[in-house]
């Protein structure tokens, strides 16, 4: 399997040949920038497109079909709209801590993105506390959910603020126990050693039903997390307009958009590393000739692939269950997913202690 490694140590040999050193990780660090910005604006365009064909096949519908051949155009021209618009200036807010809340949660998902293993040796940073770290900068949206509801000055603002802010804090719960009990299994909390734990055979299938149940929980946490149906209560536009970003126009309200569908992205990825071996081909102990094979497929396509599937699971959830109630949604995490939680991480740490993994 090619090792992307090479290619990043051919530019920094490069760079290092006419630059100081300083100067040559500056240099790095801007195109590090550029090229995460433009991976996230792209993945946005194709998330946007890929959830209204998902959406429109669940409805019986062609879904956009006019901008551009079979509507791949749409989300440009969505985009430059957006851009276009008109930022429009309310009174009576908190306008410091009103324009700061977008890029709260833009900057939450930038960092989470750092740490994803998008191919061999295609990482912007692992150590030894990687997962530790991804749990840690992915909670900072919240903050920025709980600044927009309450600077607006506005109560459907506020109320949906505050649903986030129950939904989150209480759902972080399930999804931390659920990535702790394959920490357990891997035995680092390295990005870069849980993919190469799975080298042999990806952790679903390893870990047996402790890993199986964790997925589950942490698919129905994720999709809470990332306030998409059926757990879109922060954002009810029966309800409450549009939730926390009501009052937010432009290329504000873009900033929230475009975080919803990344953070989408950052959950299946994480769940693509932690269960089905992040970049890691599937292999299989004793098929030689096969394992050879699944490595000639390039280890980028892997993950996008497996992070692309993965999200298909959480926009069919939005599309085929109705929103629960806010009363349902607690109970449901404090009643249900904690307990079983707790349960399947002493259930793991039975299995490793006694060696009963694969």
């Amino acid at each position: 399997m090619q090792d992307f490694s090479t290619i990043t140590n051919a530019i920094h040999s490069f760079l290092l040949s006419f630059l100081p050193g300083w100067l040559t990780t500056t240099v790095e660090c801007v195109l590090i920038g550029v090229g995460l910005l433009l991976v996230y604006a792209l993945l946005a365009l194709f998330y946007i497109y890929y959830e209204r064909k998902v959406c429109a096949a669940f409805q019986c519908r062609i879904g956009p079909n006019r901008v551009g051949p079979w509507g791949l155009l749409q989300s440009f021209a969505d985009m430059f709209k957006i851009l276009i618009k008109e930022l429009i200036h309310l009174n009576h807010i908190d306008k410091f801590l009103f324009a700061l809340a977008p890029y709260l949660v833009i900057i939450a998902s930038m960092l989470a993105f750092a740490v994803l293993p998008w191919g061999n040796g295609l990482q912007i940073i692992d150590f030894n506390i990687g997962i530790f770290f991804l749990v840690a900068v992915s909670s900072i949206g919240v903050l920025g959910i709980l600044l927009a509801g309450w600077s607006s000055n506005n109560k459907f603002t506020l109320i949906g603020a505050l649903r986030s802010g129950a939904q989150m804090v209480s759902y972080e719960l399930s999804i931390g126990l659920s990535v702790l009990t394959m920490v357990c299994l891997a035995g680092t909390m390295s990005v870069g050693g849980i993919v190469e734990e799975q080298s042999d055979l990806w952790f679903i299938f390893k870990g047996h039903v402790p890993a199986i149940i964790a997925f589950v929980i942490y698919l129905i946490a994720g999709t809470a997390e990332t306030n998409r149906g059926p757990f879109d209560l922060p954002e009810a536009e029966s309800e409450l307009t549009a939730g926390y970003h009501t009052e937010y126009s432009g290329i504000h309200f873009g900033f929230f958009y475009l975080a919803e569908y990344l953070n989408l992205f950052i959950v299946a990825g994480v769940a693509s590393l932690l269960f089905f071996g992040g970049w890691m081909p599937l292999h299989i102990p004793g098929w030689d000739s096969f394992n050879h094979i699944m490595d000639y497929i390039p280890s980028v396509v892997w993950f996008i692939g497996k992070a692309i599937a993965l999200s298909f699971i959480i926009i069919w959830f939005k599309w085929t269950f109705p929103r629960l109630r806010i009363d349902q949604l607690l109970s449901l995490e404090w009643k249900y997913l904690l307990p079983i939680n707790l349960f399947n991480l002493a259930l793991m740490v039975c299995i490793i202690v006694f060696g009963w993994h694969f």
